[in-house]
């Protein structure tokens, strides 16, 4: 008993211990050590293994999502990625695809598997925003969140084990195990208040190191934030997987004024931008109207009632002549 308690107490040291020694240093505020610094978070599990999982829910989700085809599209998209995760601190290849759909949002699988929405290109005004919000989700696979809170779900559920043993009646046993698992995700999609704000913090830098004004990325969330004020039941999907609060922006306001140096110029839009976000909602505008028109209701005319066939006459002999009124003698 004494053993299976010490193993208890060893397991939730290493808890607090794991994240307290996977938190960088001054070196994550270090922009010009971006690439060369380690700024994942320790985990049990592997990077092979995180990469392994990542590519099978990025399977599932290929064989339901619809996807932008678009060789234009794809092409720009995935070099506007690419350049990102270059200047970014990325220890794995980053493959990202655009699913057809009007929703704001945009995510990352474990292993660098990224999706992001053509809605997000219809609700950017730059091509800074889009590049704000990649940035933010380049940054949860360079810190390894998702591996980071599966070694602390996995931790927590060995920790509990001694608790079984423990006298206590089964009320407190439940709240104690509430309690322990208060904060832990359900999902690998949505991330503790820390890991949105590192990301935050990591996202703004990539950004800023590839060449665009960080405070696109502020400017496109308050203003996502303004419309959801407005419209409460119409709150973007990006909201749904990394809730945006007032806090978090003041911080990310921070994070430029403090960390990133003042540049002569910033990279903003591009032409590109401008068509690739033209083409994409003239397509959402014009399948709007297919629908449209598809629900439209029709009117059917009705068709004329065949006329039965006079007594003792067989269907077969039956004609198109109008019925010859008899008298009745």
């Amino acid at each position: 008993m004494k053993r299976i308690s010490s193993l208890g107490c060893w397991l939730m040291a290493a808890l607090f211990f794991v994240p307290a020694s996977a938190r960088p240093t001054d070196q994550k505020n270090d922009v010009e050590a971006i690439g060369s610094r380690n700024v994942a978070h320790k985990s049990i599990v592997s990077i092979e293994r995180e990469v392994a999982i990542g590519r099978q829910y990025a399977m599932e989700i290929d064989k339901s999502a619809q996807f932008v085809t678009d060789p234009v599209v794809t092409e720009y998209v995935n070099r506007l990625a690419q350049n990102i995760a270059h200047n970014s601190d990325l220890k794995v290849p980053l493959t990202i695809k655009v699913i057809d759909t009007p929703d704001i949002n945009a995510f990352a699988l474990p292993g660098g598997f990224m999706y992001i929405n053509s809605g997000l290109f219809a609700a950017a005004e730059e091509e800074a925003e889009v590049a704000g919000v990649i940035s933010h989700e380049v940054a949860h696979v360079a810190a390894r969140h998702w591996a980071s809170q599966m070694t602390k779900s996995t931790i927590l559920q060995y920790a509990m084990v001694p608790l079984i043993f423990t006298p206590m009646s089964y009320p407190v046993y439940v709240g104690v195990s509430q309690a322990m698992n208060l904060g832990i995700p359900l999902t690998f999609l949505k991330f503790s208040r820390s890991a949105e704000s590192e990301a935050d913090l990591l996202g703004l830098q990539y950004m800023y190191k590839a060449g665009y004004d960080p405070n696109a990325y502020v400017a496109f969330f308050g203003r996502m934030m303004d419309e959801q004020r407005r419209s409460p039941d119409s709150a973007p999907a990006v909201f749904l997987d990394h809730p945006m609060t007032g806090d978090r922006i003041i911080r990310s306001e921070e994070t430029i004024k403090e960390v990133l140096p003042k540049k002569a110029s910033y990279l903003v839009s591009t032409s590109e931008f401008e068509d690739v976000r033209d083409h994409l909602l003239a397509t959402m505008k014009r399948r709007k109207l297919q629908k449209s028109e598809a629900d439209k209701p029709t009117l059917r005319k009705r068709e004329a009632a065949k006329e039965s066939p006079a007594q003792g006459e067989s269907p077969s002999k039956h004609s198109d002549k109008p019925p010859v009124l008899r008298r009745h003698e």
